[in-house]
């Protein structure tokens, strides 16, 4: 069975930080492409970040250029969202992801995409 757990995530003040962690078990996590997703009060699920399997690729949305860098530790079988600059439009549900299919050499960033996922972490960035 496969679990992803997230943690991090809160409250923080427009310009702050935060930093998500997902840790996988049930596959062979160092052959997924993972990815970050979030979800906004009456908005659809939004692909935030993405990163291949072998780390040889990422993904990131416009809106989040260069203020995100995901990351992840296929030892440690965890996947990292690091977040900076952090604006109230950043307030959302985040949802850590992991691809259907292992070893994919398209990085996926449609939801569709993706078989499992974590139970979700509000992130609120007051202004």
């Amino acid at each position: 069975q496969v679990q992803l757990v997230e943690s991090g995530g809160g409250l923080v003040q427009a310009g702050g930080s935060l930093r998500f962690s997902c840790t996988a078990s049930g596959r062979t996590f160092g052959t997924y492409t993972m990815g970050w997703f979030r979800q906004a009060p009456g908005k659809e699920r939004e692909s935030v970040a993405a990163i291949t399997w072998n780390e040889y690729r990422t993904y990131y949305a416009d809106s989040v250029k260069g203020r995100f860098t995901i990351s992840r530790d296929n030892a440690k079988n965890t996947l990292y969202l690091q977040m900076n600059s952090l604006k109230p439009e950043d307030t959302a549900v985040y949802y850590c992801a992991q691809d259907r299919f292992s070893y994919r050499r398209v990085l996926v960033t449609s939801p569709e995409g993706y078989e499992y996922w974590g139970q979700g972490t509000q992130v609120t960035v007051s202004s």
